[in-house]
C-alpha cells in the first residue's frame, strides 16, 4: 500500500513521542479513521520512514536520480577528437562510446565546440580532366569577359506534377504502425521548362510540349525553334547591348544547326561547347540555373501543390515573374565569385 507524506510523516512523529510501534499504530486509526480491521503502517515501514528521516530529514528517501555529466574540459577534449575521428557519426552514437548523456554531447558540441551538423551535398563527380578544364574556362571568362556584358545563362529542367515527398516531415500517429503508403506513377506527368537568367531579368519560361501540352523531348529542332520563334524576339525588346549567351553541351544545344542560329544571335559572344568562350562539361555548381533557379523555383511552386498541367505551368510562370532583380544580382555576384576562386 502506497501511504501518504502525511501519514509517514504522523506515523515517525508518534513513533518517536511514544518509542512504541503499537502506540502508533493506535494513534494512525484514531488520526485517520481507519476501521479496527484496517491497515495500518507495519513495524518494517515504520522503521523504514524513521531512518529515513534520520538520514535525510525527510520521511521519503530519494534515489540518486540520472546522474549528470560535468561539462568538464577534459569531456570537450573527448568529444573533440571523438568527432575528428568519426565526423559522420550521430551524436548519439558518439555520446554511447564516451560514455556521457545525449543532452552533454549536445551541449558540448554546440556550446563548447560551436559544431553545427552540416548535411552531405551530392554534387557531380568530376574526372581527372575536368578539374584543369574548369580552371582554363574561369580563367578564360576574366580575360574575355568584358565587365559590363549581360550574360544570359541558359539550361531547362523537368517539373513532375507529383512533385517530391519531404518523408521527414510526413508523421502518422498510431498506437501501431498503419504500413501507411505514399502511392506515386513511375513516370508522372510534367512539364520541360526552359529559362534564361541575367541580372537584369528571366527571359522564360519556355515549355517544351506537343499540341496537345504533354512534354517532349528536347531535340535540335526543337530546341532552334524555341531561340527563334520565343528567346530572340524578347531579347530585341530588351533592347541591350553587349549580351553573352552560355549554353552547356547537350547535344540538342550544339548541333550545327543551332550553333548557326546561335553565332548568327551572338557573334563572338557565345559561352559554350565549341563557343567563343568554351564552358568546361560537367559543371552544374556553377552554372546559376542550376545552383540556383531549379531549386529555388520547385521549392516555391510546389508549395502551391497544383494538381493539373495547367495549375503547375501557372505557378511557374507566377514564381518567375515573382523573383526580384535583387536576388538576380546577388546570385550573379556568386556565380563571379566561384569563377574568381577556381
Amino acid at each position: 500500500m502506497r501511504w501518504t507524506r502525511e501519514q509517514r510523516a504522523f506515523a515517525v512523529e508518534a513513533y518517536f513521542s511514544s518509542n512504541s510501534f503499537v502506540a502508533v499504530q493506535r494513534a494512525f486509526r484514531v488520526r485517520f479513521g481507519i476501521q479496527p480491521r484496517g491497515a495500518v503502517p507495519d513495524r518494517k515501514s515504520v522503521l523504514l520512514w524513521v531512518e529515513n528521516f534520520r538520514t535525510t530529514g525527510n520521511v521519503i528517501k530519494k534515489g540518486p536520480g540520472r546522474q549528470k555529466t560535468v561539462t568538464t574540459p577534459e569531456n570537450v577534449e573527448a568529444v573533440r577528437q571523438s568527432i575528428l575521428r568519426s565526423p559522420r557519426r550521430s551524436a548519439r552514437k558518439h555520446a554511447a562510446a564516451l560514455g556521457i548523456s545525449n543532452r552533454s554531447m549536445r551541449r558540448i558540441l554546440h556550446k563548447e565546440l560551436h559544431f553545427h551538423p552540416y548535411k552531405m551535398v551530392v554534387v557531380q563527380e568530376l574526372l581527372p580532366r575536368d578539374f584543369q578544364n574548369r580552371v582554363t574556362a574561369c580563367e578564360t571568362l576574366l580575360e574575355d569577359l568584358p565587365h559590363d556584358a549581360l550574360v544570359f545563362f541558359s539550361y531547362e529542367a523537368h517539373f513532375h506534377l507529383s512533385g517530391c515527398v519531404n518523408k521527414q516531415n510526413m508523421r502518422y500517429w498510431s498506437d501501431n504502425n498503419p504500413r501507411e503508403l505514399h502511392e506515386r506513377p513511375l513516370h508522372s506527368d510534367r512539364v520541360t521548362v526552359w529559362c534564361a537568367m541575367s541580372r537584369n531579368g528571366i527571359i522564360g519560361p519556355f515549355f517544351f510540349e506537343d499540341d496537345n501540352g504533354g512534354a517532349v523531348t528536347v531535340n535540335s529542332q526543337r530546341y532552334v525553334n524555341m531561340l527563334q520563334t520565343f528567346f530572340a524576339p524578347r531579347l530585341e525588346e530588351m533592347e541591350r547591348e553587349n549580351v553573352w549567351f552560355q549554353q552547356d553541351g547537350a547535344t540538342a544545344h550544339t548541333s550545327r544547326a543551332c550553333m548557326e542560329v546561335l553565332r548568327a544571335m551572338f557573334p563572338g559572344r557565345l559561352i559554350s561547347l565549341r563557343g567563343d568562350i568554351t564552358w568546361p562539361a560537367r559543371s552544374p555548381d556553377i552554372a546559376p540555373c542550376d545552383f540556383f533557379l531549379w531549386g529555388y523555383l520547385k521549392a516555391e511552386v510546389f508549395k502551391h501543390r497544383p494538381t493539373t498541367l495547367l495549375q503547375l505551368k501557372n505557378c511557374i510562370r507566377q514564381e518567375i515573374a515573382q523573383i526580384p532583380l535583387a536576388m538576380l544580382e546577388r546570385v550573379m555576384g556568386s556565380f563571379q565569385i566561384e569563377y574568381n576562386n577556381a
